[in-house]
C-alpha cells in the first residue's frame, strides 16, 4: 500500500452480520458514499436502503463509475479464499483499495471439526466441475468445498458415490456463524437430508482409492481407440518431458490425450495445448480431460501438427508422439526457449533413422525400448513383442 487514501474498501461479511464487523469496518461503512453487496449482504447488514445490489454475473463496472469517491464493496468472508477480491483488484491499482476480511468459512469449518486447516484441502465448487478435485483425492485426505446450494450439496455426494468415495464421512454445515447455523453429518451413501439452506459448505474425509500419483496410469483408465502411449513408454516419456509447476506442454498428435493429461496432473498449475488431426480423436481428448478434472487447463486443437504452431503460446516441453518430420522439428527447435526440452517418438525405420541423424547434429539422448508382454500360446503362455519405439529427448 502507499501512502494515497484508498477510495475502494472492500469488507467481508459472516452471516452474523454487523456483529461480526469491527469499528474500522463499521466506520468505513457509515462514512460511504456508495454501498455495493448481493442483496444477501446488504440485508445481512441492513443496508438495503443504502446499498446498490452488484450485478450477477459479477462486474466492477458498476463501481468503476464511482471512481475517487468513497466506496465500500461487501462480500463473503475472506474476500480473498475463493471471494470477490481477486476479481476486483486485477482492475485497480495496490492504493486505490483497502481490505477488511472476516473469517472464512474454512477458518470456521475447521474450528467446529477440530482440524488442523494446514492439513486440509481447501477448495471452491462455486463455478467449478467436481471433477476438479479428483486429482487430490485420496484415502484419508481432508476436504472443505464451498459449494452452491443445497442442490449442489446433494448432487456432490452423489459424485462421491459415483466415483467410489460413499463411503466418506461428510459434514454439512449451514449458514456457519450466524443466528441459524446448523451443523449435520453422515456417510455420503446415506444422505437423505432435502432441507438443505444457502449458504452451504461441505466438508468431508475422504474414504476410497484415489488417482496414483505415479506416472504411466492404467491404459485402462483413459478413454480411447488404441491409439495412446502404452503405461511404460508413457511414464518414460513424462519423465523425459519433466512437467514443472506453471509450465506449459504441447502434445502434438495427442491421439486420446493420456500424455497431456499426466501432465496437467502432476500440478494444479500446469497447462497443455494438445493438437490432434483426427475429428473423432479430439472426443476422447475432452472425455478424459473432463474424467480427470483437468478440462478447464487443457486446449485442444482440431489441426495438424505442422500447422499454426508459431500462433500458439511458447511451450515449456513438446512431445512429438507420431509424425515426425525434420521440418516440424525445426520449426519447434526455433520457437522453444532455452531450457525447454523435446521428445520425440517413433516406431517406423525411416522416423527412426530421423532421429538418429537429429541426434548426431544437434545432441540429446537416444533410447531404444523394447517391450513384451505375456500372451496365450495354444493352451500356455508365451512372450509377444511390441514393436520397438526409439525416443529422442533434448534440452535447448
Amino acid at each position: 500500500m502507499s501512502d494515497q487514501n484508498p477510495w475502494l474498501t472492500i469488507i467481508g461479511v459472516g452471516e452474523d452480520g454487523l456483529d461480526g464487523l469491527d469499528n474500522a469496518s463499521r466506520k468505513v461503512i457509515e462514512n460511504a458514499k456508495h454501498i455495493f453487496g448481493a442483496p444477501r449482504h446488504l440485508k445481512l447488514l441492513n443496508l438495503e436502503a443504502r446499498g446498490e445490489a452488484y450485478p450477477v454475473p459479477f462486474s466492477i463496472e458498476p463501481v468503476l463509475k464511482h471512481k475517487g469517491e468513497p466506496c465500500v464493496l461487501i462480500a463473503s468472508g475472506d474476500p480473498f479464499w475463493y471471494g470477490a477480491g481477486t476479481s476486483i483488484t486485477k482492475h485497480l491499482e495496490p492504493h486505490e483499495w483497502l481490505s477488511y476480511p472476516s473469517q472464512s468459512t474454512f477458518s470456521i469449518t475447521a474450528s467446529i471439526l477440530g482440524w488442523p486447516l494446514e492439513d486440509v484441502h481447501c477448495i471452491g465448487l462455486h463455478a467449478n466441475a467436481f471433477e476438479t478435485i479428483l486429482p487430490k483425492m485420496h484415502d484419508s485426505q481432508r476436504f472443505i468445498c464451498l459449494v452452491r446450494d443445497g442442490d449442489a450439496v446433494i448432487r456432490f455426494c452423489k459424485w462421491l458415490c459415483e466415483n467410489g468415495f460413499g463411503k466418506s464421512e461428510v459434514s454439512i454445515l449451514e449458514s456457519l456463524a450466524g443466528p441459524h447455523e446448523r451443523v449435520r453429518s453422515c456417510r455420503a451413501d446415506g444422505l437423505d437430508f432435502t432441507d438443505i439452506s444457502h449458504p452451504a459448505a461441505i466438508a468431508f474425509t475422504a474414504i476410497g482409492q484415489g488417482i496414483s500419483q505415479a506416472s504411466g496410469l492404467d491404459d485402462m483408465l483413459f478413454e480411447t481407440d488404441g491409439q495412446i502411449t502404452k503405461r511404460p513408454i508413457r511414464a518414460m516419456a513424462l519423465s523425459a518431458l519433466s512437467p514443472r509447476n506453471r509450465e506449459l506442454l504441447w502434445d502434438l498428435g495427442a491421439g486420446s490425450g493420456s500424455i497431456s493429461i499426466e501432465w496437467l496432473l502432476t500440478s494444479p498449475q500446469t497447462h497443455a495445448i494438445a493438437i490432434e488431426r483426427r475429428k473423432d480423436r479430439i472426443s476422447f481428448i475432452e472425455k478424459n480431460a473432463e474424467k480427470f478434472g483437468v478440462q478447464k487447463r487443457i486446449e485442444i486443437h482440431l489441426q495438424d501438427s505442422k500447422s499454426g504452431l508459431k500462433k500458439l503460446p511458447i511451450p515449456d516441453a513438446v512431445f512429438v508422439g507420431g509424425g515426425a518430420s525434420a521440418e516440424l522439428v525445426a520449426e519447434i527447435w526455433d520457437i522453444l526457449p532455452k531450457g525447454a526440452r523435446l521428445v520425440v517418438h517413433a516406431v517406423t525405420i525411416e522416423t527412426e533413422q530421423l532421429l538418429i541423424s537429429l541426434s548426431e547434429k544437434m545432441g540429446g539422448e537416444l533410447l531404444r525400448i523394447e517391450m513384451s508382454s505375456v500372451a496365450p500360446l495354444g493352451s500356455m503362455k508365451a512372450w509377444k513383442r511390441a514393436y520397438p519405439l526409439t525416443e529422442w529427448r533434448i534440452v535447448k
